[in-house]
């Protein structure tokens, strides 16, 4: 297990990669069993068994004889890509957030190998995290984790998105693998946790995010975020 520095309180952006750049997801049913790993997985408990116990039911259902769900993390945000993933997650007990990784990525690999008849680790090495420490950088990680991710997958991606952006963005909130667009309307979805709004404060306005975003993909596709390499994960 990897041991990392954060204290209780600590908001941490995390992002890990397939191997050799290859797909962690291949199919519309891995991407929903990462989706639905990501709430069954933040739990204190787990079952030996959890595919088979909570197999047939809600994707966010957990058996009644379960005992009271006890998250590991708070999960603030997130973007599934075909190679990658990022998350922007809480520590809230001592540990967490190291646990949470160790059997969130180690579920991924056994499911797809199962799936796929390979062997080992689907990611590239441990996973890459950084601390929050501004709320220049937590906002500048709201659009970057939710927006710049999110449109990647846009057919053409970012440069097609900027130009059609207002297609662009109806697609990115009707996007199932990000939790945009869920956010961006304050609803309700069991992944997030985020009890003080941290993140949809930073976007409550929706048509005047929907501006600054598309500014921001203008701006970083000239600049390719180079104002921002000090506390980013890896490169535009």
């Amino acid at each position: 297990m990897r041991i990392e520095p954060f204290s209780v309180g600590s908001i941490i952006h995390v992002t890990k990669r397939g191997t050799r750049g290859m797909d962690i997801v291949r199919d519309s049913n891995d991407q929903y069993r990462f989706v639905r790993s990501l709430f069954l997985l933040n739990d204190i408990y787990m079952g030996a068994n959890w595919h088979r116990e909570t197999s047939g039911l809600h994707p966010f259902e957990r058996p009644n004889y379960w005992p009271e769900r006890e998250p590991l993390v708070q999960i603030l945000a997130w973007t599934l890509l075909s190679n990658h993933f990022h998350l922007l997650l809480k520590e809230i007990r001592e540990g967490g957030t190291a646990k949470f990784m160790q059997r969130f990525c180690g579920s991924m690999s056994l499911c797809f190998n199962l799936k796929y008849g390979e062997r080992g680790s689907i990611f590239q090495n441990a996973y890459h995290s950084r601390t929050v420490e501004t709320d220049e950088h937590f906002n500048y990680l709201v659009f970057y984790i939710l927006v710049k991710n999110t449109l990647e997958m846009y057919p053409g991606g970012l440069i097609a998105a900027l130009a059609d952006f207002d297609t662009a963005w109806q697609w990115a909130l009707s996007y199932n693998f990000s939790s945009l667009g869920k956010q961006i309307v304050d609803a309700r979805f069991p992944i997030i946790d985020d009890p003080e709004g941290l993140v949809h404060n930073v976007m409550s306005d929706s048509d005047a995010y929907k501006k600054e975003a598309r500014e921001l993909v203008a701006f970083h596709l000239n600049t390719k975020g180079s104002e921002f390499t000090d506390i980013m994960l890896e490169e535009w």
